[in-house]
Order: structure tokens, then sequence, then C-alpha cells
């Protein structure tokens, strides 16, 4: 069956922010007079795709829980203003077939960042025409198994094809029965897959 949608994830499938936020998180560490080691972008491509506390708490093994919770509200905010600032790598190909793909079927984000990055996203790389929907852990508090539930279900979809790189990703496509695509370039690695790209440019051919 032809797909009806894509839904794609953000970190490690349409960007790269990991040394960007790794330069907020240091700062935040810093301000909040929290001793710790220097972050870098691998501390934050490791902990890429789960929810924000639970990433922070990853990436900051041996931290008080009170810490813990304060870094990670700081470093949601610090995130957003520093991407929105300073901006992402987008991954080659999606800024030149993004507004094909668009032409033929709906577009959607789901990921497990805080409230307003994939804001920031859309507004940093000028794509935002070109998705009709969104939705994220920062907004819902939700799994992204539920979260990509939400965005199938009130788009009225059939048979979206999920795109991503963890095995997270492919979690949430098979909970909610639908086509996985493992975008092999990003973060991670999976278990099994529907399809595999290895470059963002081969998503055109598996649209019809």
């Amino acid at each position: 069956m032809r797909p009806d949608a894509l839904v794609f994830d953000l970190d490690g499938t349409l960007w790269d922010t990991c040394e960007t936020c790794a330069i907020a998180w240091n700062a935040e560490v810093t301000r909040l007079g929290i001793a710790y080691r220097t972050m870098t972008a691998a501390d934050v491509r490791a902990v890429s795709g789960q929810p924000h506390l639970q990433g922070i708490r990853a990436a900051f093994p041996g931290l008080a829980e009170a810490d813990v919770v304060r870094l990670s509200e700081a470093t949601a905010i610090a995130d957003n203003e520093a991407v929105g600032r300073d901006g992402g790598v987008l991954y080659p190909g999606v800024r030149e077939h993004v507004p094909e793909l668009a032409r033929r079927l709906p577009l959607i984000i789901v990921s497990n960042c805080q409230r307003g990055y994939i804001e920031t996203f859309l507004a940093w790389s000028g794509l935002a025409a070109y998705f009709g929907d969104f939705e994220c852990w920062g907004n819902t508090g939700a799994t992204k198994a539920d979260n990509l539930g939400a965005v199938i279900a009130r788009n009225g979809l059939r048979a979206p094809l999920f795109v991503g790189d963890t095995e997270g990703d492919r979690s949430a496509a098979d909970a909610n029965r639908v086509g996985f695509v493992w975008a092999s370039y990003g973060y991670g690695a999976v278990d099994r897959y529907d399809h595999r790209i290895d470059r963002f440019a081969e998503v055109a051919g598996l649209v019809g």
C-alpha cells in the first residue's frame, strides 16, 4: 500500500544539534554551580531520542536527582535558545527534498524533545510550511508511541511510514503497526526495519 503520510523523528533523522546543545549544557552546569566534567557532542548524541528529563539523567550519572531536575529544566530552555540562535546541521538532502515530498503527501514530526524545540527547528530551517503537524514529549508528557498514535489518529492516517534512527523509533512504529524506515545515517542502531535509507534523498523512493 502506498503510504499516505511520512512521519519523521527529528534529531538524528532531519538534523544534528549535538554540538550546539553540548555548549548550552556546559553553560547551564556552570551557571547552576554544579560540579561536573565538560560535556561533549558525543554525550548529547548518546542520549538523543530519550525524553529530555530522562536524557539528562542518563547523561549525568551520579548527579543528585534534585540537580538532574534543575538541569533538565534549565537546559530545556537553553537548548531552544541556543539552537534558535546557532542552529544545527541539516542532514544532506533535507532542505532540497522536503519541499518535494510535501507536494506528494503530508509530512509530520514526532519527537521526544522538549516543548518548543520542534518549532525552533521549523523556524531555523525555514521548512515550517512543509510540515502539517507535529507532537513531542514536552507538549504531552506521553511516550513516542503514544504521540505517534495521536498524530495518526488526528490526521486520519491509514498507512503512514515512520522515519527514525533509533530502536525507540522502531518500537513506536511497531506499537502503532506502521512501517518503520531506519535512517542508518543517524545516531542509533535497530534490531530490524521495514525499509532502510542511507541518505535522506532515498525517502522519495518509498512514496511511489
